[in-house]
């Protein structure tokens, strides 16, 4: 399940803070300006909302030149062997990951943050 952090935009100074500090050590989903996703742990953030994740792993949308690839090889070079229903068949791919570590995302350039939590984590 997933929770969003908006709700920590309107609270107060102190109540901010604790909001915070109830985040650390905890797993994060940022969105960026630039379509990827950032997933690791909440270490600490500062002044100008940059965000310190560790464990982190990015997501990006496939290229596309990747996808015109993937597409190359769904449909055959004789446009009269391509069944009627293969033409307007959309592509899909998966995001492409990797392993990063420790970050620091601008905050200049988050979009949106989630909290991942199970059902098993929360309250009831």
């Amino acid at each position: 399940m997933e929770q969003n952090i908006a709700a920590g935009k309107a609270l107060g100074r102190e109540e901010g803070a604790e909001f915070l500090r109830s985040l650390l050590d905890k797993g994060l989903r940022i969105s960026t300006t630039d379509s990827r996703m950032f997933r690791g742990t909440f270490k600490c953030t500062d002044p100008d909302s940059n965000i310190v994740l560790a464990q982190t792993y990015e997501y990006r949308q496939p290229s596309l030149h990747k996808l015109a690839e993937e597409a190359a090889t769904t449909v055959t070079t004789n446009q009269s062997d391509i069944p009627s229903e293969l033409i307007n068949t959309k592509v899909k791919m998966d995001m492409t990951s990797r392993y990063l570590g420790l970050v620091v995302v601008p905050g200049q350039h988050i979009v949106k943050i989630e909290l991942e939590q199970f059902a098993s984590q929360m309250r009831v």
